[in-house]
């Protein structure tokens, strides 16, 4: 196939995905979801490898071979939806509903998190949860006609808005079958598949030579999970061999009593993460760019957990700390950015009425040659924040201060980005629940450079641990300070360069 025509097909299914999210934002009813774009969308071949995606949220997008296979194994028939969320059949944390549809090319995924799927907790994100039946309705592969969609409504709350946002995804996905089946049309349906497979070859190509330019060795490295009473440890192993990686986390904690649990498919979306961010940032993902590396851990620990385990704070707060710890382990080797947030900072509010979550940003962390930027979500979030104007006007709750944490990056060379302070007054009576990191670990510097300020969650002006679920009455302010990222570079050295 000449190169010419390969990028005006490559383009096209791009474009596709890109569409697909377009009619799922502008589509939702919930804040999350249109205001947030808390969702991924995303193309796969007839033998389930990611040809595309839209470029939505990293810990989505990376898990999602695993759903695409668990649907794959029930060989749904053409234009069916399916329905899934079970972290330990292809989901990633319970919020996130994924829906599969096969389409006349291989098939058609979305992945959106919703405000609410039942449990014992508004949100679904309840900090003390130690089972997965507590963080909510549990969906195995499941046809997705219209009394399942009712049945599991039913099953969550605010169950009006579920349904919108399940139709909204629906949505995606005839949209999907329509630009595929014209894309077959126009070009017939054997060149288009045989284009697949040629992009998925070059994006192999592309990062087996990135890989290549790499020192071949073995590097390691550690860190840490905060509980109230010790840490979490992990522990990431990163040998680069010829055109390929192995990363082993062999060493890491065995699974954590609560919600920090991390399935594997998300522990490799985190490792594709870091790699793509090394080797060939540019490159557009695909299945084929992720061959090259290899992810292991020891069944049943920290990273690799395994059913019944909780994992609300697995797929956020968890896979954000495995972010960290590999750049760490590739920092023996190569240069690599300071150390960011860490966390996603995952806030809840909500009753039987209403449901509100955000994961709010912080500093990133300040790169070999630039500063890192300020109040952005970090590593393997990429969602944005609600607008003041769009929570006030969905929710029971008033923004007090909504401002930058001035100070709270790293001095350095090049300096770490900086937090935000948010503060949030309940109009009513609620339940909070909050799952973060870095309250008492600061994101570290890199080559010198000064450690950001760790986070600090405030109740009425009374600090609140990192894992919390709690009651709220009318009036009560919610303070939530985020991380600023580590500094890069001694103080006082030439600069290079700045953003």
């Amino acid at each position: 196939m000449i190169p010419v025509e390969l990028q005006v097909i490559a383009s096209g299914l791009r474009a596709i995905a890109e569409e697909m999210g377009a009619v799922l934002v502008r589509s939702a009813f919930s804040a999350n979801i249109k205001e947030r774009r808390d969702c991924s969308t995303a193309l796969f071949d007839e033998v389930g490898r990611m040809v595309t995606q839209a470029e939505h949220i990293p810990v989505h997008l990376g898990a999602m071979p695993e759903a695409v296979a668990a649907v794959r194994a029930h060989d749904p028939p053409l234009g069916e939806p399916w329905i899934l969320n079970d972290p330990f059949a292809g989901g990633t944390h319970l919020p996130d509903l994924t829906i599969v549809t096969r389409t006349k090319l291989g098939y058609a995924v979305t992945r959106a998190h919703h405000a609410d799927v039942g449990g014992s907790e508004p949100g679904s994100l309840p900090a003390g949860s130690t089972t997965l039946e507590q963080e909510g309705v549990v969906i195995p592969p499941t046809r997705l006609d219209a009394d399942a969609l009712e049945r599991l409504v039913g099953q969550m709350r605010n169950p009006d808005e579920r349904r919108g946002d399940l139709r909204a995804q629906l949505a995606a996905h005839r949209l999907a079958e329509r630009r595929l089946a014209e894309v077959c049309e126009r070009r017939g349906r054997r060149r288009v598949a045989e284009a697949m497979d040629e992009l998925l070859a070059y994006s192999e190509r592309v990062a087996r030579s990135a890989i290549r330019e790499l020192p071949d060795g073995t590097y390691e490295a550690t860190d840490r999970l905060e509980l109230p009473d010790g840490f979490l440890h992990l522990h990431a192993v990163v040998t680069i061999a010829g055109d390929a990686i192995d990363i082993d986390f062999a060493g890491t904690s065995p699974r954590h009593g609560g919600n920090l649990n991390c399935p594997l498919a998300v522990t490799r979306s985190a490792c594709f993460y870091v790699v793509r961010c090394l080797t060939a940032p540019d490159l557009p993902a695909s299945g084929g760019a992720f061959v090259p590396v290899t992810v292991r851990a020891p069944e049943g620990c920290l990273v690799n957990a395994q059913r019944p385990a909780a994992v609300a704070a697995g797929n956020t707060e968890t896979s954000s700390r495995i972010v960290d710890v590999v750049f760490a382990a590739f920092g023996q080797a190569i240069p690599v950015p300071a150390q960011g947030q860490g966390t996603m900072n995952n806030v809840v509010l909500g009753n039987e009425r209403f449901t509100y979550y955000e994961t709010t940003g912080g500093g990133q962390g300040a790169c070999p040659h630039a500063d890192g930027p300020s109040a952005v979500h970090v590593a393997m979030s990429n969602t944005l924040n609600t607008p003041v104007e769009a929570l006030e006007l969905s929710y029971p709750l008033r923004v007090e201060r909504y401002e930058l944490r001035l100070g709270s990056g790293g001095a350095g060379q090049f300096r770490g980005g900086d937090g935000v302070a948010r503060a949030v007054r309940a109009l009513e009576p609620c339940r909070l629940s909050l799952l973060t990191q870095r309250r008492a670990l600061a994101p570290r510097g890199a080559q010198g450079g000064e450690d950001g300020l760790p986070g600090r969650n405030e109740l009425n002006g009374a600090e609140l641990p990192n894992f919390v679920t709690c009651d709220l009455e009318a009036g009560d302010v919610l303070r939530v300070e985020t991380p600023g990222g580590g500094g890069f570079g001694a103080t006082g050295q030439e600069r290079t360069g700045s953003r």
